[in-house]
C-alpha cells in the first residue's frame, strides 16, 4: 500500500482516538452536574438529568423546599418528542447563568405532561386564562405554595433571563401583589373547570313532531337507508 495512504489512515485512527477520548472526558464532566432527574424512568425528564438547572422533580418534597425556602417556584413542562422543549433547553436551561439565576432564585420542577397530564392541565388552564392561548413547553412561574402568577410557553433565552428578574422583584419588593394576583387566577381556574348544568329542555308536542316528521321522510332513503343522496 502506498505510504501516502498508511499515513493517511494512521492520521484518521489518531482523530478518532483524540474525540473519543473528548467525548469520555465531556462525558464525566456532565456527570458532575446531574440534578435530581437522574433516577426518573421518564425519557423527557432524563433528557434534563444533566442540565446545570437543579431540576427537581414533581412531588411534595420539592413544593415543601419552595414553602420552607419560601422561594417561587418553576414549573416547567414538555414531553420528549417536543421540538420547541428542546430549543429552549439549548438556549436556556444548559446556559451556566440561566441556570446561575434559576438556582440562585427558585425552585425549579420538571414536568414530563406524559406521565403527569393532571399536573399538565391545571397549568395548561392557567396560561390559557393568562394569554389565551397555550402549549409546550409550559413555564409557570409560582408563588411557594404552587399558584401559577406568570406563565407562557417558548420563551428565547434573553426574555427568559427578563421575566425571571421581574417576577423575582416582584415575589420580593411586591409579595402582596403576587399573592393578589394569584388569588384571581385560582378563581378563575376554578370557574373553568366547572361543567355547567345545561336546563331542561322544552318537552316537544306530538303536534310538533307530527309537522317535523313529514320534511324528515322527504330526505329517508328508503332502498339503501341513512339520508337521501349521502
Amino acid at each position: 500500500m502506498h505510504k501516502l495512504t498508511w499515513l493517511f489512515i494512521l492520521f484518521c485512527i489518531h482523530i478518532l482516538s483524540c474525540n473519543s477520548q473528548h467525548n469520555k472526558i465531556k462525558k464525566n464532566k456532565m456527570k458532575v452536574f446531574a440534578n435530581a432527574l437522574v433516577n426518573e424512568s421518564s425519557p423527557y425528564l432524563l433528557q434534563h438529568a444533566y442540565n446545570p438547572v437543579k431540576w427537581l422533580p414533581w412531588g411534595k418534597e420539592a413544593l415543601a423546599l419552595a414553602k420552607s425556602q419560601n422561594k417561587p417556584i418553576i414549573v416547567s413542562i414538555g414531553y420528549a418528542a417536543c421540538h420547541w422543549c428542546h430549543v429552549m433547553e439549548h438556549e436556556s436551561f444548559e446556559d451556566s447563568l440561566v441556570a446561575e439565576f434559576m438556582n440562585e432564585h427558585f425552585i425549579s420542577i420538571k414536568v414530563d405532561r406524559e406521565e403527569r397530564p393532571d399536573v399538565d392541565q391545571v397549568y395548561m388552564t392557567a396560561v390559557h386564562l393568562m394569554n389565551q392561548r397555550g402549549g409546550w413547553p409550559l413555564n409557570c412561574i409560582c408563588l411557594p405554595d404552587g399558584r401559577p402568577i406568570f406563565g407562557g410557553t417558548y420563551f428565547p433565552k434573553r426574555e427568559w433571563l427578563n421575566i425571571l428578574e421581574q417576577v423575582n422583584n416582584l415575589f420580593l419588593g411586591n409579595p402582596k401583589k403576587a399573592y393578589e394576583y394569584a388569588d384571581k387566577l385560582e378563581k378563575g381556574i376554578k370557574q373553568a373547570e366547572l361543567i355547567g348544568k345545561n336546563p331542561a329542555p322544552k318537552a316537544f308536542s306530538i303536534n310538533e313532531l307530527n309537522e317535523i316528521y313529514p320534511e324528515w321522510t322527504k330526505r329517508f332513503d328508503k332502498i339503501n337507508g341513512g339520508k337521501n343522496g349521502a
